[in-house]
């Protein structure tokens, strides 16, 4: 998993995201924050397991239904499984160890 450093590839109001198959960040420190790293590991994860393009769709489509339910982006976007799973786990940094296949739809 390439870390790539590179703040023009991802939005102002993100410090980084994961693109399969790489983790862009806007800063070289975040290299070292684990628990950040980790966080982007499970998206990584949750990519693999959906062939990554039906990811961004089913990521995408759920964040449009909370910006609905929820009138507010950043509760919506707070709200999506996927991120529901990785924010729940990201300081366990041995998740990834014991994780079963598609453990974000308990999220939901």
């Amino acid at each position: 998993m390439p870390i790539v450093v590179n703040k023009y590839l991802i939005g102002r109001h993100f410090v980084g995201i994961a693109l399969w198959p790489f983790i862009v960040i806007n800063n070289s420190f975040l290299k070292e924050d684990e628990v950040f790293i980790n966080h982007e590991k499970i998206h990584l994860r949750q990519q693999a397991e959906l062939l990554v393009v039906p990811f961004y769709f089913f990521y995408f489509t759920e964040y449009l239904f909370r910006v609905i339910q929820y009138r507010n982006l950043q509760q919506a976007y707070r709200n999506i499984s996927f991120e529901r799973e990785a924010y729940l786990n990201e300081d366990n940094l041995d998740y990834l160890k014991t994780r079963k296949l598609w453990s974000f739809i308990k999220y939901r």
